[in-house]
């Protein structure tokens, strides 16, 4: 009895132990079926029911750790999936499967932890060195961190009132003509589908509808199709519309228990108010799915994400074409290697039906699917772009749609700041913005210059004018100065020297606020020395390798086109067959001729000669070349027939001769309209000058008792102090900045030159101004420093040491009057 009863025993025991097996290798089971019919929110349940009842089978245990990551993967919950994946990481499973780095690492990169993917992504390919996937891991890992602190100019904003805390994404247009009306799809509030799918854990998706008014509002919205013959109890999704949005073509995914019905595109026509039946689009075979379509305006060919074999990656995108839209597709072809990558590719949106936006998860990116552009050039697709920082993000980016005009539209994004999930975004490209101003001076005397005309001429044909106000300041908006456009400044005043320049905004790709200031040349009432213009004893010919000392002149005639000028040409005092006269003459002519040749009109250029009535005076240290040697003369001499005699050798003079064999220029008039090419206006003549000298002046007795002693600065009459006791000589601020200003001075002046003058044109007190001529009865000194100070009662005040350099000084103070000896 007692072995009948042990027997008994034995058998429950068995029997239990077999059911509970039975029932382990059900819950595994139907974990992986659910899977594998990719209900993955429902076998996750299932493997984390089987994983407790799974108690020695280690390799098991591993493998549904694996399988969890798997499924929180497909339904593109990184933050669990990657939990998940490190758990199998912890027990080592990448062993049996060294796709766990791989995919551990892309949940790390869109939660953002680069550096933790970067290592993840770098294990992987010691693993599989030659997947395209892990390279583009690492490279995206590198260069995401910088590239998210260097946005592009797009704005992108969340249609906060369209999305709710569940998904929306896939935003479309549904008529391409009047762009008034966007069809989205949702798993909010208001879907047909009842429960909750299995694969997302969320509710089924319908296409959803909001309209914009006259005024631009768009309203609430509303369910797209209240007949359900697009939106059904399944899952449909991501609309394309034909050009008039009568036809509408979408994914629809089917549900049924126990079964993977997949995914297809289908197509609806719309007959008045209500759309008919769906019809299934033909592609291929049922095993594979179909999604997310993209048709034509034409509807002649249309572009799907499918999982076709033999593609690049997990899903590729593809294109099928047809040439009547009553016949079915021809076979789909993958649109390679531009497009496709070893990962996934979705999503694809066309504009103008020659360029194509999609999202990839497999290409150089940011996080999880980043959206890419790529245009058909010549019959084929260009490499895909990231479209960069806003529009993509480190989570998920796709179905970027487009306005018509101008760079604005909508996106789906589930990145940081949305309501919900995926999220409806509205994307705009500002228009780029530019202006340009400046000041504009005299470059001798830096200061400020009113009523400059500045003339504006784009390369596009536009022309704005304008003119300096009191500050010297000009400016043309952005309304004036626009993108992608080449401008010439053409910068005219009476009695300056007029100046051109160029600006582009042409590849420009920021906002920017050009600033061009400008110094204006004062015309020169003495005439100005060509350089290295030289002749040949008793030639007049213009040489041909002297023609370039020219091209400066010819410039400044080109930018100044109403300045008449004489060219003055000179001789030295050695006499020929001919007259100096004639022979100076004949050389002012041929530089005259030169210039007309090279298209300057012939009204503008007086020819003069002087002969050698007026020789040479040296401004500076000057050199001259004769017979391969070079001679020095030193500044302020005039190169008189008695100086140039009173050299030593007959090479030297001859070196200082050739210096009196010159072409110099200068300003007639400015009031030149100009005339045809061929007008010629008659040669001028030959003139003369003559001088007298004095040496004594009389002086007054001012107010505190002190002579007052007339004298001329720089060609203007003061009255000056002695102060024999003074360390040095001192000159009113007020004084030399009237000289400045009028032009009787230039920055080149003063002893620091340009930092002598502040911004606004002011001297700067205490700056040293270096008078050129200081005239005292009828001796002159030159080159004398003196300290330009604020608030002097008198206008110059010279001490003893400056005041000697004039010569030996006797006062008659009962004649009032200064004797220089």
């Amino acid at each position: 009895m007692k072995a009948y009863k042990a027997i008994i025993l034995t058998l429950i025991i068995s029997s239990f132990i077999s059911l509970t097996a039975t029932a382990q290798r059900n819950y595994t089971q139907e974990a992986d079926d659910a899977f594998k019919l990719e209900q993955y929110n429902l076998s996750i349940d299932k493997y984390k029911k089987a994983y407790t009842k799974v108690k020695q089978n280690r390799a098991e245990k591993n493998r549904i750790l694996f399988q969890i990551a798997e499924a929180y993967r497909m339904m593109n919950n990184t933050k669990n999936s990657e939990i998940a994946y490190k758990r199998a990481l912890k027990a080592n499973y990448f062993k049996q499967e060294p796709k766990l780095y791989l995919y551990l690492a892309d949940a790390l990169k869109v939660n953002q932890k680069y550096e933790e993917a970067l290592d993840m992504y770098q294990k992987y390919l010691q693993l599989v060195p030659n997947d395209e996937r892990g390279k583009n891991g690492v490279e995206s890992c590198k260069l995401a961190p910088e590239l998210l602190n260097k946005p592009t100019r797009y704005e992108v904003v969340n249609m906060k009132r369209w999305n709710s805390r569940d998904n929306e994404w896939a935003p479309t247009f549904g008529d391409r003509k009047k762009y008034n009306e966007l069809i989205y799809t949702s798993t909010g509030p208001g879907v047909t589908g009842k429960g909750q799918d299995a694969w997302t854990g969320m509710g089924f998706s319908d296409f959803f509808v909001v309209s914009q008014d006259r005024r631009g509002n768009w309203d609430s919205p509303k369910l797209f199709d209240n007949e359900l013959m697009v939106n059904t109890e399944v899952n449909e999704g991501e609309a394309s519309f034909n050009e008039t949005g009568a036809v509408i073509y979408f994914t629809r995914c089917g549900v049924e228990k126990k079964k993977r019905l997949g995914c297809q595109i289908y197509t609806s026509k719309k007959l008045g108010k209500n759309w008919t039946a769906a019809e299934v689009v033909d592609l291929g075979s049922e095993d594979y799915d179909y999604v997310h379509p993209a048709i034509s305006g034409d509807e002649l060919t249309l572009y799907f994400a499918s999982n076709i074999p033999d593609g690049l990656g997990e899903f590729d995108i593809w294109v099928a074409k047809r040439d009547k839209k009553t016949k079915p597709f021809d076979k789909p072809v993958n649109m390679g290697p531009n497009i496709n990558s070893a990962g996934k590719e979705m999503f694809p949106t066309l504009r103008y039906d020659t360029t194509l936006y999609f999202s990839s998860n497999g290409r150089v990116g940011f996080g999880g699917y980043d959206i890419f552009k790529t245009s058909k050039v010549n019959g084929e697709w260009t490499p895909a772009v990231n479209m960069g920082i806003p529009v993509n993000s480190n989570g998920d980016d796709m179905s970027m749609v487009f306005y018509p005009d101008g760079e604005r539209g909508f996106l789906a994004s589930n990145r940081a700041g949305g309501r919900g999930g995926d999220d409806i975004w509205s994307f705009i490209l500002p228009p780029l913005l530019y202006t340009i101003q400046g000041t504009i001076r005299d470059d001798n005397t830096l200061q400020l210059l009113d009523n400059v005309t500045v003339k504006m001429t784009g390369s596009d044909g536009t022309t704005v004018e304008t003119k300096t106000n009191k500050k010297g300041i000009y400016k043309f908006d952005n309304k004036q100065f626009l993108t992608n456009v080449t401008y010439t400044f053409v910068i005219r005043k009476d009695k300056f020297f007029g100046e051109e320049s160029k600006e582009s905004t042409v590849g420009l790709n920021a906002n920017k606020d050009f600033v061009h200031d400008y110094r204006l040349r004062p015309i020169p009432k003495e005439p100005i020395l060509l350089p290295e213009i030289l002749y040949d004893l008793a030639k007049w010919d213009l040489k041909e390798q002297y023609q370039d000392s020219l091209i400066d002149l010819i410039k400044t005639l080109e930018a100044n086109p109403t300045i008449v000028i004489e060219l003055r040409s000179h001789t030295d005092s050695r006499r020929i067959q001919m007259t100096n006269d004639t022979l100076s003459q004949r050389r002012a002519q041929s530089v005259v001729d030169y210039l007309i040749l090279r298209g300057i009109a012939s009204g503008r250029l007086v020819a003069k000669g002087y002969g050698e009535k007026i020789p040479r005076t040296l401004t500076k240290e000057t050199y001259s070349k004769y017979k391969e040697k070079v001679y020095s003369f030193p500044a302020g001499v005039t190169l008189t027939d008695e100086y140039v005699k009173s050299l030593k050798s007959q090479d030297e003079r001859e070196a200082a001769y050739s210096l009196n064999r010159r072409t110099e220029f200068s300003i007639l008039r400015d009031d030149f309209v100009p005339q045809p090419k061929n007008d010629t206006l008659p040669i001028g003549v030959v003139s003369i000058v003559n001088n007298p000298t004095e040496n004594s002046v009389e002086y007054t007795i001012g107010a505190n008792g002190v002579q007052e002693v007339p004298c001329i600065v720089d060609g203007s009459s003061l009255k000056m102090l002695i102060d024999e006791k003074a360390k040095s000589t001192t000159i009113s601020w007020e004084v030399v900045q009237d000289f400045l200003k009028s032009g009787r001075i230039t920055k080149n002046d003063f002893k620091e030159q340009e930092k002598a003058i502040d911004a606004e044109g002011n001297i700067i007190d205490k700056s040293v101004l270096i008078i050129s001529t200081f005239k005292l009865a009828n001796s002159v000194i030159n080159d004398i420093e003196v300290i330009v100070t604020k608030n002097m009662k008198a206008s110059l005040i010279i001490n003893k040491s400056n005041l000697s350099k004039f010569g030996t000084i006797t006062i008659d103070k009962e004649k009032k009057k200064i004797t220089i000896n």
